[in-house]
């Protein structure tokens, strides 16, 4: 504490020769973090203390009951400690494979996921175990063993007969028949496959001999079709040929057909146009064209202004008198109306009564 103090004459601290050192009090920074940066970011990483009530090295409580060594039949404290961080960090290892495992995009609005199975054999799923009542009986007597086989009593005696060599049986002659019909059996056998195979051969001669015939007639028909093709495209080539002889002949009578009835009909061509030109006006005469073209369009206007003016002058005098005789109609029917109205009233007020004039 000494030490930290601040002197306040360091000239008398210089004099004096004891050392000195001056430095603000601060809070101890923590350098623990209180995340992760990444997933795959060990749980348990080396973290730098800032205090020591942090620090596992500092035991807390009575030092007289700490363990002096291990107990027999106890699991080391380390080794425990040793195989949780594992287990934490197999832990933590999987929760990240997990996070970094690609997944089913999320389904859309209005939809949901459904898992299914993809194995070669499916099985139904149910989430009630299926469940059969199973019975079983036993038999109430055990089974009667099976009744022997009855064997008559043996009675009568035993009598032997002694039979020498070559009475009941003689190979040479027993034999002979068997081997007769053997030999035969294999003879026929024999003359049948070379028969069989003599047939074979005449069959594959006829065969190649008719396959010779065959390639003979197809050559003579492909023969015969190449000669009547060219036949068909010789007689397709001079048909073409003569008809365009024809139609060039054709063509040409046409022609010279039209040139003369051309020649006969332009003959007679330009007095014809001519006389259509002058009859439809492009050849005139310039007075006549200018008098009609320019004279009687002005004459034609000024009758019609004429005409237009005492139409006018006729008009505006209908008109007068329309409205002069209107308003001459319209005075008698109101002189007719206020002639009966006096004569009532001098009917119901007497000859001495005086009227008002604004009524």
């Amino acid at each position: 504490m000494a030490s930290a103090m601040t002197d306040r004459n360091p000239r008398a601290a210089e004099a004096s020769g004891t050392y000195t050192y001056t430095s603000r009090p601060r809070a101890v920074a923590c350098q623990r973090r209180r995340y992760r940066d990444s997933i795959l970011q060990p749980v348990e990483e080396p973290m730098s203390y800032g205090n020591i009530m942090y620090d596992r090295r500092v035991i807390r409580g009575n030092t007289y009951a700490l363990p002096t060594g291990q107990v027999p039949g106890q699991p080391d404290p380390l080794e425990l400690q040793r195989q949780q961080q594992a287990r934490r960090r197999a832990l933590a290892r999987k929760r990240a494979q997990e996070q970094l495992r690609p997944r089913t995009p999320e389904p859309v609005e209005g939809r949901k996921h459904v898992d299914v199975q993809t194995e070669l054999y499916l099985e139904e799923i149910s989430d009630r175990i299926v469940e059969v009542d199973m019975e079983c009986q036993t038999d109430a007597f055990l089974d009667r063993p099976p009744t022997p086989l009855f064997i008559p009593a043996k009675t009568g005696k035993d009598v032997a007969t002694q039979i020498l060599e070559g009475e009941l049986f003689d190979f040479d002659l027993e034999v002979k028949p068997m081997l007769e019909v053997l030999v035969g059996k294999t003879i026929e056998q024999s003359l049948l496959e070379v028969m069989e195979e003599e047939e074979l051969a005449n069959l594959r001669a006829s065969q190649y001999a008719y396959e010779e015939i065959r390639n003979v007639e197809l050559a003579e028909v492909q023969r015969l079709e190449e000669q009547e093709r060219r036949h068909r495209e010789e007689k397709e080539r001079r048909k073409k040929q003569q008809w365009e002889i024809v139609h060039k002949q054709n063509e040409t009578s046409q022609k010279v057909s039209a040139r003369a009835f051309a020649q006969r009909y332009l003959a007679d061509l330009l007095p014809s146009v001519f006389d259509s030109l002058r009859n439809s006006g492009y050849f005139y005469d310039p007075i006549e064209r200018d008098i009609e073209v320019g004279f009687l369009p002005w004459l034609m206007n000024e009758v019609e202004k004429s005409m237009e003016h005492s139409m006018v002058g006729r008009t505006v005098l209908d008109m007068l008198i329309r409205e002069v005789v209107e308003r001459r109609i319209n005075d008698y029917e109101r002189k007719e109306t206020m002639q009966p109205a006096q004569r009532t009233n001098d009917v119901y007020n007497g000859p001495n009564t005086v009227t008002d004039p604004s009524i």
